[in-house]
């Protein structure tokens, strides 16, 4: 892969990695419910459930997609139920967790992880770049570069948007703008599904 090649998919990586999505919306719900140190395995989890799938498109999941549409349906229509479950908690929890209360929770680290799998976003993100970025020459060298490419650019962009909820603690912690605010995260996430509908 050349340097401008590289340079190109470190950009794409960057554009798709911090614009709002499924991840990136339940980050800053639960950066705003729980704190960063409390999301902070959701974040992990997130970029190593990334990173997994991305290997798997690489090396020819991607292919087996394609080759069975009634699977990659499945998985969709999966993804759905599931983003709408996660949409209906969030938009739902009434309270600003402290670390004495048991009945909120945020997503645990192989919650998120496995939500990659079902999320439409990763799903795109991680087709387009194996699509695009690798080299038929040099398949596994590629791979590898491309999911260096977004470890490396991931986990930083995904943890804005749990410090952006985390510092938008204080003025939520009035339970009106926190219930609204919830509900707003609650409607966006659904409507996330809006491009997967189409």
């Amino acid at each position: 892969m050349s340097l401008d090649a590289f340079l190109a998919l470190l950009v794409y990586a960057f554009v798709t990695s911090i614009t709002p999505g499924p991840n990136n919306l339940m980050l800053l719900a639960s950066g705003v419910n729980f704190g960063i140190a409390r999301t902070v395995p959701h974040m992990l989890g997130i970029s190593t459930g990334f990173l997994i799938l991305l290997l798997a498109v690489g090396f020819g999941l991607g292919a087996v997609l394609t080759a069975f549409p009634a699977l990659h349906n499945a998985l969709k229509i999966a993804g759905a139920a599931y983003l709408l479950y996660l949409a209906w908690r969030i938009a739902m929890s009434r309270s600003l967790s402290t670390k004495g209360e048991v009945a909120a929770k945020p997503m645990r680290f192989i919650d998120a992880a496995a939500f990659q799998w079902v999320n439409p976003k990763t799903w795109v993100m991680a087709l387009y770049a194996m699509a695009v970025y690798t080299n038929p020459d040099h398949p596994f060298t590629s791979v590898a570069l491309i999911s260096i490419a977004f470890a490396v650019v991931n986990l930083p962009s995904v943890s804005i948007w749990a410090g952006f909820g985390t510092a938008l603690r204080g003025f939520l912690s009035d339970p009106v703008r926190l219930r609204w605010f919830n509900i707003a995260m609650g409607v966006l996430l659904a409507a996330t599904l809006w491009p997967m509908l189409k």
